[in-house]
């Protein structure tokens, strides 16, 4: 199985995060017609997946660092 490297997973994460980021105001217009609660809901989880990337990102550089220490 190929695996990507720590590399091209952080760049993975941060193009998801900024997809995430910039599709926020088109969110509001996509759950405009849904009622309250499933807007909510449906932001609720885009900020949800945002701060979890967030912290995979944080991870995966926490990751590299190390890796990388232990080549030098």
């Amino acid at each position: 199985m190929n695996q990507l490297s720590i590399d091209q997973r952080i760049t993975r994460a941060q193009r998801l995060l900024q997809m995430i980021e910039d599709d926020a105001p088109l969110l509001d217009v996509r759950v405009a017609p849904l009622s309250r609660e499933h807007q909510e809901s449906a932001k609720s989880h885009a900020l949800l997946l945002a701060k979890l990337t967030r912290a995979e990102i944080k991870k995966l550089r926490k990751e590299k660092a190390e890796a990388d220490r232990t080549d030098a």
